[in-house]
Order: structure tokens, then sequence, then C-alpha cells
């Protein structure tokens, strides 16, 4: 055990954010911490990494433990190199080492002997391989100053000032913001190769499926527990909700009919049982105290009149600003009405740049670009610069009206802002202070009370909960307009763009059909990665990669001629579907069994037993489906 909450209360004014939460951390766990926007997670995180007391229970941390935490935002710390940043995470011993360091590049020999011997006193030598170490691990450069650096080379150089101290537990709180699709991939794999335990937040459905091995579920105060990866847990959660909703009906059913037989006449009343009467009195205060789950976001799009079937046609386009290199050579494209366009690359390639282009809000240095007509445009922007932080949130929406034309028809605001969640207090609360999630539904709600046949999203994904998410995606897939989509997010580029525009380096602009796994497939994925220090895109060694078909062609002459499986082999995967049953529907009980909120009221032996089973079922399971995928493979 590295980390347990027993009994733990955590609350933010009159809101339960948590109440007798009762859980543990153990050597190796993977736990992504799920909830809606503004639930409490980064707040429960908080908790764990600032050391406080919480409002009831305790936080018991094993003694040795170090626990690291990597900071949600990226470091903006002007005149700092990457070095004394990374060695920033040892606390002062870092810092001397940084400093002793520095003074010997400089050749300051006076400062030098004094750090010498300040390093000596703090026994701190055996410290500076570490650091060195985590830096080359991390491919930095030790000398580059922080804030020159990209925002997916500073979210490395914050990973290695949390790993520096070798942490045996490591708390993410939304680990991909501000990072591209190639960051985010190595970030992913690193992570999934780091020894110690982790417990994050991330709205990356992609990363959370690699990395969870288990979910806590953070819903209306109460934790729950999901021992399986993440795509199995939304399955798992959706049961959990139909039989919470199942229970309430059965409940409200009964107190409906005790309440009828309460108000019934003279005779009813002077032959009722009185202990009748204190069960109807206990199902009152029990469905007072009932926490009634938060209503479901309501996304509409005001589409607004048609634009021209076309909405711009570019040839030959290219583009690059003053004394730099063109960001865009020699592009074509056609884009039509209705088409739903991904822009895909690394962060500063010139993706924004494209979509100013593509609207006509820029002109190109040479090549053609024809627009279409009767444009609306609406804007998301990553920023929410269209939000004012001191105003509340209906000041931002209503901007002085009572209420909106949304999709032809008059709303009052505040039944508007009911849709997306803002209700009484909500909606009048400052967008300062509000979640991040919760500002990216404030500003979708202020982009869909215009009308708009042409939608610009530029990361719309960021903070948004799974469930706000599936909504979003349905509800652009249902658009009849035309929608450019700035996007990190893997799954939800897939699910709703049909085709991709890929920065692939040097000015090379290229479209491909289908989502980001068709770009991957048809492309091998990015051929180029980002500079350390500058975020500009470069070619990879050995020169220009092989084309789609080239790789096709060589992937399939190397591919090895399969053979027949042996009568043991096909008996063993013949047996295999029939076991990998049996081993889900054991999961599945056993599952049910710890989602149970009596199940740690058990004996600590009866718990530790059923939790080993539970894992040692998951492997087995594991392992059978691997298996299963060798054999058929091989048939």
């Amino acid at each position: 055990m590295l980390l347990q909450l027993d009994g733990v209360g955590l609350r933010y004014g009159t809101q339960v954010l948590a109440e007798n939460v009762c859980v543990r951390v153990d050597k190796g766990d993977r736990i992504c911490l799920v909830g809606r926007n503004g639930e409490g997670k980064s707040s429960l995180l908080r908790l764990l990494q600032s050391g406080n007391e919480p409002d009831e229970g305790e936080v018991i941390l094993r003694p040795g433990t170090v626990l690291a935490t990597l900071e949600q935002e990226l470091p903006d710390q002007p005149g700092v190199s990457v070095y004394e940043f990374v060695a920033s995470g040892l606390g002062p011993k870092g810092d001397l080492l940084a400093g002793y360091r520095s003074a010997t590049e400089k050749g300051d020999a006076d400062r030098q002997q004094q750090l010498h011997v300040e390093v000596d006193a703090a026994h701190a030598w055996e410290l500076m391989p570490r650091i060195d170490m985590v830096i080359d691990r991390l491919e930095l450069d030790a000398d580059a100053e922080i804030a020159s650096l990209s925002g997916g080379w500073q979210r490395r150089a914050a990973l290695g000032k949390a790993l520096v101290g070798d942490p045996d537990l490591l708390i993410l709180d939304e680990p991909t913001n501000h990072l591209d699709i190639s960051a985010v991939e190595w970030l992913e794999n690193f992570l999934s190769s780091f020894r110690g335990a982790l417990l994050f937040v991330t709205h990356d459905r992609a990363l959370a499926e690699r990395l969870a091995t288990q979910v806590w579920d953070l819903d209306r105060g109460r934790l729950r527990v999901f021992r399986c990866g993440f795509n199995r847990y939304l399955a798992d959660k959706q049961k959990v909700l139909e039989e919470e909703q199942r229970h309430e009906a059965l409940f409200d059913k009964k107190l409906a009919e005790e309440e009828t037989w309460i108000r019934q006449g003279i005779k009813a009343r002077r032959t009722r049982n009185e202990g009748r009467v204190r069960a109807l009195h206990a199902l009152r205060r029990e469905r007072q105290a009932r926490r009634t789950r938060q209503g479901t976001a309501k996304l509409q799009i005001d589409a607004g009149e048609s634009s021209g079937k076309l909405v711009a046609e570019v040839t030959d386009l290219s583009f690059g600003y003053p004394g730099a290199e063109p960001l865009i050579r020699d592009f074509s494209c056609t884009l039509m009405r209705g088409d739903k366009v991904g822009l895909i690359g690394p962060n500063g390639v010139g993706k924004s740049t494209l979509i100013q282009l593509l609207l006509g809000q820029l002109k190109p240095d040479s090549g053609t670009l024809r627009l279409g007509t009767k444009q609306q445009i609406a804007y998301f922007d990553q920023r929410r610069n269209a939000l004012e932080e001191d105003q509340t949130v209906l000041d931002n929406i209503a901007q002085g009206r009572e209420s909106l034309e949304v999709g032809g028809k008059t709303r009052h605001v505040m039944s508007y802002l009911a849709d997306f969640l803002f209700t009484g207090p909500k909606a009048h609360t400052r967008v300062s202070a509000l979640s991040g999630g919760e500002r990216n539904r404030a500003l979708l709600a202020k982009l869909f009370s215009q009308p708009a046949n042409i939608l610009v999203l530029d990361e719309p994904t960021n903070d948004l909960d799974v469930e706000t998410l599936e909504l979003l995606e349905e509800l652009l897939s249902g658009f009849k307009g035309t929608v450019l989509l700035v996007s990190h997010d893997r799954v939800f580029l897939d699910n709703v763009v049909d085709s991709c525009i890929a920065f692939e380096g040097d000015g090379r602009v290229r479209e491909y059909v289908g989502g980001y796994s068709d770009f991957v497939r048809q492309a091998g994925g990015f051929q180029v990665r980002e500079r350390a220090g500058t975020g500009s895109p470069s070619e990879p060694s050995g020169g220009q990669s092989a084309s789609p078909a080239t790789k096709t062609q060589k992937a399939s002459s190397e591919t090895p001629k399969r053979k027949k499986l042996s009568y043991k082999l096909q008996r063993e995967l013949d047996a295999l579907p029939a076991q990998i049953e049996s081993l889900e529907k054991e999961i599945s009980d056993l599952e049910a069994r710890v989602s149970d909120p009596d199940f740690y009221q058990q004996d600590a032996q009866s718990v530790e037993d059923q939790l080993a089973a539970l894992t040692d079922k998951q492997a087995a399971l594991e392992a059978a489906f691997e298996r299963w995928s060798e054999l058929d493979e091989m048939s």
C-alpha cells in the first residue's frame, strides 16, 4: 500500500465533493480518476498532493513513499534553464547542484568553491547522476531556456522535474493539455513504461484506455472503484446507472403509495399503523437526502442559412510569414458544404494559418483561392478569449438580452443555459470561478447561440467530461454545415471527421480520407517531430520516408506465408472463445461484488483475497485474448 483514503470527506462550501471515500493505491496501479465537470476531481488530487487534512476521515501515506505531481499548467519561468528546472524537483539540494553546474560552466571559481562546500554538507553529490539520467532519458537540452521551448518540450521538462525524485506515485491532472498528437503519443508510451503507480485525470480516451487498469468514478460525492480498463468501465458504469434508475423508480412508487395512504379519510387515519407512519417519515428523509444526478447537456446548433455548395477551392496555394520558411507549399483541395475536416500536425506548424486562408482572412503568397457564398462562421477559440473572465455565465451569453433566437425559436436565456447545465447559481457564477470543463461548456453555449453554417473548432475537447464529449461528437456528426476541427484527441477525430489535412513538415500539407486512424494507416503516422526548443517540424534522419504505396508493397513482400494449424493447436483455438466467455462472466461477478458500497466493510483478509482473485482472472483473460489473437493469425 502506497496511499490510502479512509472515510475521507471533502466539501466546497455547501457542495459535497466527496463523502466517505475508502480506497487505496498500491504499487504498480494505473488509476484513471473520472467524473463530470465540477464534480471535484482536481480538488481531490490537490488534497492528495498538498498533504492537507480533509474535512472528514484520514489520508494515509506509507512512510517513505515519494509522491510527485505533473502540473496541469505549463512552466513559465523566463531565464531558467532546463537543467535548473528539472533539478528543482529535488528541492534545495537540486538548487545547489544546478548552481554548482552553472558556476562551473561560467568559470566562477569562487562561487564554485563555495557551492562545493555546501553540496558536501548537504550530501547531495549522489543526486547529480540522477538529474543527468532523467534529462538524457527525456532527450532534453539541459542548457535550453525553459520559456523558449514549445508546449510538448515544456511538458517533457515538467515530467523530468516530477521524475527526478524517483517517485513511487505520480499524479497527473490533464497531462495532455497543450500537447499535439505526436507529443501525446510520446507521453502515452513513456507513461506505459513508468515503474511507479499512476493516478491521473484525462479527457483523452485513447490514453485512458491504453494506461488505466482501474477507474475511480467520482459521482455526486461517491467514489466507486471499477477494476477494469477504461472502455469496459464505460459499459459497466452504464449498467450501474440503469440499475440505480430502476431502484429509484421503485422507491418513488412506494413513497407515492404511502403518501396516498396517509392522506386517506378519517377511517384510515384511525386504523393506521404507527410503525408504518414512522417508516413513511424515514422514506421522506431518504428521498430528501438523495443526490439526483445532474441532467445531461442538450447541445443544439442553429445552422442558419445554408452556405453555397462550394465553401473554398484552393489550387497550388503557398504561404509563409516574412523572414521565415513557407508554412504551406503548393497545397490544393476543395472544401464543400457539409464536409467535416480535421487539421492535424505539431503545434505551431500552421494549422490556424491554413484555416484563415480557407476562410479568406489571409491572402496566399501564390496560388488561387475561390470562396463560396452565404458563409456564417462561428469560431471556438481554445484560449476562451470570447469569454469575459469577470462576468457571469449569464452576462457572457445574454449580453443584456432576456431571450435568444435559436433555431428559429425564441428562448429565455435561463432556459437556454439550462441545456448546457448552467442552472440557478451556476448561471450567475463568474467565468473565472468555473472549472476548465465548465468554461468549455460556457463557450459552446455562446458559440451555438448564434446561427452558423461553418464551425471552426480549435481544441474544443479540452477538459470536457466523457458524456459531453460524446454529445458533442453526435451533434457535429449530424450538423448539416461545414466543420473545420483542430484537435489532438484521436478518438474525437475518428468519430467526427470524414477527412484529415495533415502537416507533414517542410511546408508539405496533404489531405487524407477518413479519421485519424485512417490517416495513420495510409501515411504511417507523422513523418515529422518537434525540434527541442522550437516546436517547428523537421525531417527524420535518413531523408524522406517512402511513399504509402511503397510501404504497403514492402510490408506485403515481407509478410510470411501462413501455415495450417496442427490438430492440437486447432483444438486449442476452438476452445478459447468459451474460455474467454467464462472468464468474462467470473470477472463481471467479482467486479459487481467489489463495486458494492459494503465491499470494504468486510474483514481485511476477505477483501484482499477477492481483489487478488479479480487480478488473477483479469490477467488470465488478457493472456487468453493474446493466445486467441496469436492462433487466429497463424490460421
